[in-house]
């Protein structure tokens, strides 16, 4: 295998794929690209087919799209010197090379021949579709502008990819760089054992402590950090996290508030450059939103509603404070938040979610999810046998925690797809959790059907010694939510790749993901996975009604936060020359005075952390509303699962044709009028938080 990066041979050989291929096999898939991008631009007009012009196109980068993925997946997931210097070498050239297409000339004087032809006549509606879309992209990414222009426009997307990268570095070097080391058991009051046993295990990998002198070490990964501000009785300790954790993305060389401005001045260039009076109306042109105004009217609009809820949930903390105290508080400290809310659940409602631990072991709910989506979706899905560098004979994989699974269609039998799955963290692998899609396959011209492939990541609580992975219901609801993404990709039926699976508008793209997770809260569905992990019992009736009264805890903070980072997302991108010379700090502030309680004790601002915004060169800049409107979408089209069924197959099949099958085949607010009979609406939302 001469270019291993570029191998269409499934399942991947991952073994294969190290950083001394990363130049020499991104070269070769660029120098491909070039020759089947020049016999576009060679044709002439009486020559311009579909076949030669738009889906010759489609096609052009395939070796390309393969290859560059591969390489910043395991960027993603298996970080090392070596590879990330391979890739910092080819980016500006992969950058280049994409932003170069829609600039061509010559390739969009071949595709605008074959749009007015007679040929455009005897295309199907989805090939139409295709064209259509394929030259509003063209049109929105400058196709139309003098060469001076496009020249700045390619220099600027260049650039933007660098400092995107810059950006996602830093963030990751600056979580693995802090490390807290304790030594004194009498501190850890407080913070359930399986942390704590956790920390110690952590503590031995690193050659620190021993089993007669143990110590104990946290990190800045979820599952470590977030036990500690929830659960330490020492507050000291919970600060000294909370340090920590501002420390990311905010420290010496990894400091990401200059490239933050950096990006925010380029993504503004590139959008004046393209004809758009700010970057927001650029990005979100082909969304449901429209414009950037409408995307912040949306936010404003909520936030109106929510308030009274997020007032009165912070005047109840306070409350308890004082009473719990025996002082009078009057402003919470950042450490001190999720400890004492955790604190107030529990005597509210007589509910600690550590109980709930041993029924969600990660192996059970996979299989209980695999179970739900089976009898929604007609599928089954199959767990292959998989192991690191092969050891065992199995389906390679790109680290030993890491499973494999094949999904058919249970009528036809057919395999529509593969998938690989690894939810836990360590430090070669960005936080967060996300799916992603390693190969589009779906219907070919012929009717026969090449398998999609894809994956789900996730960074939850690991096993602790003998026992093993027991997930919080928030990370059961995060698998739910990727499995989600992940059968939007694999079961789309759309015979054109760029229309394919989660192709979609960002803000739609949310609502296959959301909706998955109501299933995570429904009796019915928690019997099929919920067991504990010992006696294989089922979640009781007492501590299930416990689980469900605490569901709107604090639920106006919870709907306030999300909408505090689509607030501040969307005023950064709007206008940043209004900020530009200002303290990030003082900005972070001034846009959402608003949305927080004002307190005393001041937090550097997120955005230098915040990745949904500045790890690739759009990402969910001006686009983080998405996940609050793609939930009013998910709780209105949830109505019609409660009302017909919380496993009905009919439903479920009708979600299957109409949404996750169709990719963005049609516009999407089609589909979903196709699905619920009508546009959506808002109320089922606020009911569900208990807003209103």
């Amino acid at each position: 295998m001469n270019h291993p990066f570029l191998s269409d041979t499934y399942p991947i050989q991952w073994a294969s794929l190290t950083a001394d291929h990363i130049e020499p096999d991104i070269s070769h898939a660029i120098e491909l690209a070039e020759q089947n991008l020049k016999e576009i631009r060679n044709l002439s007009e009486s020559e311009v087919t579909f076949q030669n012009t738009f889906l010759a196109l489609e096609q052009a980068s395939d070796a390309l799209d393969h290859g560059w993925g591969r390489v910043n997946h395991l960027d993603s997931v298996a970080n090392n010197e070596a590879q990330r210097a391979e890739l910092n070498k080819m980016l500006p050239k992969v950058s280049a090379f994409y932003s170069a297409i829609s600039l061509d000339s010559e390739i969009w004087s071949s595709l605008k021949a074959f749009s007015v032809s007679e040929g455009m006549k005897g295309l199907s509606d989805l090939e139409k579709r295709f064209v259509e879309e394929t030259c509003r992209g063209f049109i929105q990414s400058g196709a139309d502008l003098p060469k001076e222009k496009k020249d700045k426009v390619a220099a600027v997307s260049a650039k933007l990819s660098e400092v995107t990268q810059k950006y996602s570095e830093n963030t990751l070097d600056s979580t693995n760089d802090w490390e807290l080391v304790i030594d004194d058991k009498a501190r850890l009051a407080g913070i359930p054992d399986m942390f704590c046993e956790s920390a110690r295990l952590d503590a031995l990998s690193k050659d620190l402590g021993t089993e007669d002198q143990p110590k104990w070490r946290f990190v800045l990964q979820f599952p470590s950090y977030y036990p500690v501000l929830q659960h330490a009785d020492d507050e000291l300790l919970r600060k000294e996290v909370w340090e920590g954790l501002n420390t990311v993305g905010n420290k010496g060389d990894w400091d990401n508030t200059d490239l933050i401005w950096e990006i925010l001045a380029l993504r503004k260039e590139k959008a004046v450059l393209l004809g758009k009076k700010h970057y927001p109306n650029l990005v979100l042109e082909e969304r449901m939103a429209k414009t950037g105004e409408a995307a912040l009217s949306f936010i404003n609009g909520l936030h109106e509603k929510v308030k009274p809820a997020f007032l009165k949930d912070h005047e109840e903390l306070l409350a308890y404070v004082s009473k719990k105290t025996g002082t009078t508080v009057d402003s919470i400290k950042p450490w001190e938040g999720a400890y004492w809310a955790e604190k107030m659940r529990i005597e509210l409602y007589d509910f600690d979610e550590q109980e709930l631990r041993p029924y969600f072991e990660v192996s059970q709910v996979m299989e209980g999810m695999f179970t739900i989506c089976s009898k929604l979706f007609n599928i089954r899905i199959e767990e292959r046998t998989a192991s690191f560098n092969k050891e065992n004979d199995g389906i390679e994989t790109w680290h030993e925690e890491c499973s494999y699974y094949d999904l058919f269609d249970k009528e036809s039998g057919e395999l529509l797809g593969s998938f690989y799955a690894d939810w836990h963290p360590r430090e070669s692998k960005r936080g967060g959790a996300w799916m992603n899609s390693l190969k589009t396959g779906g219907i070919l011209k012929d009717g026969t059907r090449d398998a999609h492939v894809g994956l789900i990541i996730g960074n939850m609580t690991k096993p602790v010694g003998d026992q093993p992975a027991l997930l919080d219901h928030r990370e059961v609801e995060t698998i739910f939510h990727e499995f989600g993404h992940l059968l939007h990709h694999l079961l789309s039926e759309v015979a054109i790749k760029s229309l394919s699976g989660t192709n979609v508008p960002w803000d739609f793209v949310e609502l296959p993901s959301q909706i998955l997770e109501n299933w995570c809260w429904d009796r019915k569905s928690l019997d099929l996975f919920a067991t504990h992990f010992k006696t294989g019992e089922v979640i009781p009736e007492e501590l299930y009604q416990k689980m469900l009264s605490a569901r709107n805890f604090r639920s106006g903070t919870g709907f306030m936060r999300q909408l505090m980072l689509g607030k501040i997302d969307l005023e950064l991108h709007l206008a940043p020359e209004k900020y530009q010379d200002k303290d990030l700090d003082e900005v972070d502030e001034i846009i959402l005075s608003e949305y927080r309680i004002p307190s005393k004790f001041k937090s550097p601002s997120i955005l230098r952390k915040f990745s949904h915004l500045f790890s690739s060169p759009v990402a969910y800049s001006s686009g983080y509303y998405s996940y609050k409107w793609a939930e009013v979408l998910d709780a209105d089209a949830f109505t019609r699962f409660q009302n017909e069924g919380i496993l009905n197959e009919e439903v479920g099949m009708a979600f299957r044709k109409e949404i996750l099958s169709r990719g963005n085949s049609r516009p999407v607010d089609e589909s979903y009028r196709q699905f619920m009979g009508r546009d959506p609406e808002l109320e089922p939302l606020l009911v569900r938080s208990a807003i209103q």
